[in-house]
Parts: C-alpha cells; sequence; structure tokens
C-alpha cells in the first residue's frame, strides 16, 4: 500500500507540478512557432502575391500621368484604283502654241493631259508619336482609387495574419491538453496496475475476493482505452498544428509548460476599434466615394496633347522634304449622355449608403463576439478554479479512502470510487486549464489584439 500510495503521488505531482508554478509569461515556445507560421503558411502567401498584384497596379496608374512615346509607320504599294483626270494638255496647249508662234521659239513644250491615281504608289510614312494627358480627371481618381485598394490589401493580409494566430495558438493549446491527459492516464495506468498486483496478491492470501481482482483488471483495461484514444488525440491534434504552419504533419512539436492561469482583466478596456473589418469597410467607403468622383468626372474635358516626327515620302526618299512634326492639342468633353453619368453616380451613391449600413452593422456584431469572449474567458477561469479545488478535494478522498481500505475499514468499490474521481478532476483541470487559454486567445483575436508586423 505504501507504494501505491507513493506512485500516485508522485503521478500527481510530476504531470501538473509545472502547469502551477511557472509564469503565464514564458510563452517563448509558441511565440517561435507564431512567427514561424506567420513566415510559412500558404494563405498568407496568396494574400501577399495578391497585395503585390494591387502595387504594380498603383505603379501602373502612376505612370498614366507620364508621356507615351510610340512609334510607327506604313508603306504603300498599290496599282489601279480611282484616278484624277487633269486636262493641262487641252488647257495649255493652245496658249502654249500661241506663246512659241509670237516669241518664235520653243519655250513653251506642249504637255500631256493627266490620270494621278489617287492610292499613293511606293510610298511610306514613318513617325515617332509622343502624347502627353494634361487635364484628365479620370486619371486622377484611377490613381486614387489603386492606392486605396493596396490599402485594401494589407488590411486583408493582417486579417488572414491574426486569423492564422488565433488557429495556432488554438492548435498549440489543444495539443497540450491531450498530450498531458495522455501523461494523466500513463500514470493512472502504472497506479491501476500496482493496484492490480497487490489486489491479485490479497487474493492468494484470501483476504479479498475474486471481485475484487476482476475489477481491478477491468480499471486497466479501460484506462489502457482511454490511453489510447488520448494518444490517438494527440496525434490529430499534431498533425493539424503542423498542417497550418506548412510543416510535415509528423513533426515533433516542443511542448512548453509554462501555462497558468491567464489573466481576467488582460483586455478589459480593448474594444472593437483596431479591427481589421472595420478599417476595410472604412477603405472600403472611401473608394466608394472616389468612384462617385469617377462617376461626376465627366462634367470636366479632358485635354491632351500630342507631337508627331516622322518622315513621309515616295520611293524611299529621306530628306528636308520628307521629315515633318504634326503638334497638336486635343479636347474631349462629354456634354450629353442621355442620363447615363446620372444613372451611374446614383448607383455610387447607393452603394456608398450601403456600406454605411454594413458599417454599423458589422460593429454591432463585432461587439457583441466581443462581449461573449470576455463572458467566456471569465467562466472558463471559473471553471478552472473550481476544478483546481475539486483536485485538492479528491485528492483528500483518495488519501483518507486508501488509508482505510490499507486498514481494512473500507472495500475496495469505496476506494475505486476515490480513484476515479481523482482521476476525472485531474483530466477536468486540465481541459478547463487550457479551455481558459483558448478563450483568451478568441478574446485576443476579437479585440484584435495580438501586434501584426
Amino acid at each position: 500500500m505504501r507504494i501505491k500510495k507513493l506512485i500516485f503521488r508522485l503521478a500527481c505531482t510530476g504531470a501538473y507540478g509545472l502547469l502551477f508554478t511557472m509564469p503565464a509569461k514564458a510563452q517563448a515556445t509558441l511565440d517561435n512557432y507564431i512567427e514561424y507560421g506567420l513566415k510559412s503558411n500558404q494563405s498568407i502567401q496568396q494574400q501577399k502575391f495578391i497585395l503585390e498584384k494591387n502595387l504594380y497596379a498603383l505603379q501602373e496608374a502612376k505612370s498614366m500621368f507620364l508621356p507615351d512615346v510610340s512609334f510607327g509607320g506604313s508603306y504603300t504599294k498599290t496599282h489601279g484604283g480611282r484616278t484624277i483626270d487633269l486636262p493641262l494638255g487641252d488647257l495649255l496647249n493652245n496658249a502654249y502654241s500661241s506663246l512659241n508662234k509670237l516669241t518664235g521659239s520653243g519655250a513653251f513644250p506642249q504637255v500631256q493631259n493627266q490620270h494621278i491615281l489617287i492610292n499613293p504608289d511606293n510610298f511610306y510614312d514613318t513617325r515617332f508619336r509622343i502624347t502627353y494627358p494634361i487635364l484628365n480627371a479620370e486619371l486622377i481618381y484611377n490613381k486614387k482609387i489603386k492606392g486605396q485598394q493596396v490599402g485594401l490589401q494589407k488590411e486583408e493580409v493582417s486579417l488572414y495574419k491574426r486569423e492564422l494566430v488565433k488557429n495556432i495558438k488554438a492548435a498549440y493549446y489543444q495539443y497540450l491538453k491531450a498530450v498531458y491527459a495522455s501523461d494523466i492516464y500513463i500514470s493512472s495506468l502504472t497506479l491501476v496496475k500496482e493496484e492490480l498486483r497487490v489486489n491479485a496478491s490479497l487474493l492468494k492470501n484470501d483476504k479479498v475476493n475474486r471481485t475484487v481482482v476482476l475489477r481491478s483488471e477491468n480499471e486497466v483495461s479501460r484506462i489502457s482505452a482511454s490511453l489510447t484514444t488520448s494518444q490517438k488525440a494527440r496525434d490529430s491534434a499534431r498533425d493539424y498544428f503542423n498542417f497550418l504552419l506548412n510543416r510535415p504533419l509528423t513533426d515533433s512539436i516542443m511542448v512548453d509548460s509554462s501555462f497558468s492561469k491567464p489573466p481576467v482583466d488582460s483586455f478589459s478596456d480593448q474594444g472593437v476599434n483596431q479591427r481589421e473589418e472595420l478599417s476595410k469597410l472604412s477603405i472600403v467607403s472611401d473608394i466608394n466615394q472616389n468612384l462617385t468622383g469617377l462617376a461626376k468626372s465627366y462634367i470636366i474635358p479632358k485635354i491632351g496633347t500630342s507631337l508627331n516626327l516622322g518622315s513621309q515620302a515616295f520611293d524611299w526618299k529621306f530628306n528636308g522634304s520628307s521629315r515633318y512634326y504634326l503638334f497638336g492639342v486635343n479636347l474631349e468633353w462629354n456634354l450629353f449622355a442621355f442620363g447615363k453619368n446620372t444613372h451611374r453616380i446614383n448607383q455610387t451613391i447607393a452603394d456608398q449608403q450601403s456600406i454605411g449600413a454594413q458599417s454599423e452593422y458589422v460593429r454591432l456584431q463585432l461587439e457583441t463576439e466581443l462581449d461573449v469572449r470576455k463572458n467566456s474567458l471569465i467562466s472558463s477561469i471559473a471553471q478552472y478554479a473550481a476544478a483546481v479545488t475539486q483536485v485538492k478535494t479528491a485528492q483528500t478522498y483518495y488519501d483518507d479512502e486508501l488509508k482505510l481500505y490499507k486498514e481494512g475499514l473500507a472495500i475496495y468499490i469505496e476506494l475505486l470510487d476515490a480513484q476515479n474521481q481523482l482521476i476525472d478532476s485531474r483530466l477536468r483541470m486540465n481541459i478547463s486549464l487550457y479551455d481558459t487559454w483558448i478563450a483568451h486567445a478568441e478574446i485576443e483575436r476579437a479585440t484584435a489584439g495580438f501586434p501584426i508586423k
């Protein structure tokens, strides 16, 4: 009996001693896992690629305010088609003949009627074209919208990171819960095996009946089955945790035994103003305002300039006569579009009103979630405190029953009841401890309390 009592006390103190003596601040192991997960998670990487795409779109919008230079050319070879008839001979030859007679010379030769082909033949035209927008409200609003979309995607990345942090913490706590549950069952299995050995010895000496040994054997089988179940739950928790970190599922996980009760008032004064969901809605509202401005920009004329520098001539000639420049100022002003612009403006205004109503609803929803999370944390801490007390009570109850059983003043079923109460209370204490930390992670998520870089 002394050996059995010693084994049980060692199991009680060995499995849980660190849980209640170490401060809650030492969470370096979990912090390192979170840092690793934020760098390696595939969902975060996908969101970063989208952010990179939006940054390039912003650079594209900025480049539209710069001059645009293009090169173009054409060559035309033709035969046949329409012509312009010029009766130069009919108009001039009689006059030239009279002038030759009067002057007694041949200074005025006869000319032929001309048939000029309209399509140019063996003609080239090459040019550099430079365009520059002087005034274009659409480009201005487009640049603003692209910049706001970059900010929107940054908030989306932060949102994914914050959700991942919560999931990593919860998965780690679930893993620790399963690890320590397995330890409890291992220590309990050692205990019931020792009880079986002792009861078998008592049976040989006719101190107990056969039923006591059979019940001891059943306890060994029951605890063994529970141990197997808890080990499988531990493996499943390990696989999910490694999945979040984008690691091989069977990689080992370092166990941080520094978790005690979390502070109940750590988030008491924090609200939901830091939530990315509200920031996103604010940015969407700003984008919609610029979309309204974009729809109204039709009232502002578009002014731009263009300059062509090129050469054009027949038979590939290139000289001072073939080179040319062409400069122009362009004006475009949409004066009337049968109400299309007005309808477009009304759509953006309706969207703005919808976003405003959605923002109020989301804020109320987030505040409600925060209140629920706070209540859940307080409840979890209360349950944990009660579980600690129950372990102490169950330990005292077991010690008393063990003493009575040793003296022959209690039957085995009473000792077994005390033993099961102690095992169950230890399991509940283990569960409630990490449930408090899961609730802590939930409220940290609800307040956006974790610092995201």
